[in-house]
């Protein structure tokens, strides 16, 4: 009898494993006219509303609202790909914020876009908790806890998507979605190369009263009974020697970020420089959270990282000491 319960649980434990990362929907939006971006993205020539030749991009990309399982929750998400027929890398983006603070809009798809312009198939996770309008209501954020596995299962996802090349995965997370891509890289050995823009690698540096207040107490899981170990186990560096060293990471923040202090990235660096983790680090001078006054350098960067190490699978960078 023990036994057979012993198998019911592993057959139970592969089955709810198995469906990790299935497509449960994903359904193309045919046009963003109508939507309340439009008229930022449009002008007015010939009578006719246009996109602007900045954005004329997104006349070569389609964008569809996704839905997949992870650990048995509906998680909602994005996609945006080329129109083009193919078979294309690809890139996992991360996004900010928590819970509803932050999830996925239409104005997320206009830099995807950029993205699947040059060739790349994007997707991107809401997370559990994000209480959005197609599931996961009853699941909470915790902040680089289980919602990590939402990452690793998009990962999955791609799987299931028609010209997705999963041999060519790259990721890229801002701010919190930084701390995620941090989690991810020690949890998966499929991403070929990083991107993590204005990332906290310390979160036991708390230089935001209300970030501990109205965030970590609220949902990091025993939080207040084990505060430094829960946020250790979010901070890249305590445990920097567990980064792959065969996925080179690119490091950027601007240094007149109050949001996240440019010196958490210069630490995490001097940790990979350590452990001789692969890695370049841009600080932009005067650059806010969102290097908003730099956005076609670190677009520029973004797009030269991943068509190195992930479209040209580059040789990596010798990181061992050398030379004369």
């Amino acid at each position: 009898m023990k036994q057979l319960i012993i198998l019911l649980l592993a057959v139970s434990t592969f089955s709810a494993n198995a469906q990790n990362g299935r497509i449960i929907n994903l359904t193309p939006i045919e046009s963003l006219e109508g939507t309340p971006i439009y008229s930022k993205l449009t002008i007015e020539k010939n009578g006719e509303r246009v996109y602007k030749p900045k954005f004329q991009y997104l006349e070569n990309v389609s964008i569809s609202k996704l839905v997949y399982e992870s650990d048995g929750l509906e998680i909602t998400g994005m996609m945006v790909r080329p129109k083009t027929e193919g078979t294309y890398p690809c890139i996992v983006f991360n996004r900010g914020g928590n819970r509803s603070f932050g999830k996925l809009l239409l104005g997320n798809a206009v830099m995807f876009g950029m993205l699947a312009n040059e060739g790349y198939i994007v997707v991107a996770s809401n997370y559990r908790g994000s209480n959005d309008e197609m599931g996961s209501k009853n699941s909470l954020d915790e902040f680089g806890g289980k919602d990590v596995n939402d990452v690793i299962n998009i990962i999955e996802a791609l799987e299931n998507i028609e010209g997705a090349d999963t041999e060519r995965i790259g990721m890229y997370g801002w701010s919190r979605g930084a701390m995620m891509t941090y989690l991810a890289l020690t949890k998966t050995n499929k991403i070929k190369a990083a991107v993590a823009g204005a990332g906290n690698a310390d979160l036991t540096q708390i230089d935001r009263e209300n970030m501990e207040t109205g965030v970590y107490e609220e949902i990091i899981p025993n939080y207040m009974e084990n505060k430094v170990e829960e946020l250790e186990k979010r901070s890249a560096v305590f445990w920097a020697d567990k980064f792959p060293k065969d996925v080179p990471l690119l490091l950027l923040h601007g240094n007149a970020d109050w949001r996240v202090q440019s010196k958490k990235s210069l630490q995490l660096a001097l940790e990979l420089d350590k452990y001789r983790v692969p890695y370049k680090l841009i600080i932009f001078e005067g650059g806010d959270h969102s290097l908003s006054e730099h956005k076609d350098e670190v677009n520029q960067e973004v797009i030269d990282w991943f068509d190195k190490y992930v479209k040209e699978n580059s040789t990596l960078p010798n990181v061992e000491f050398h030379g004369q």
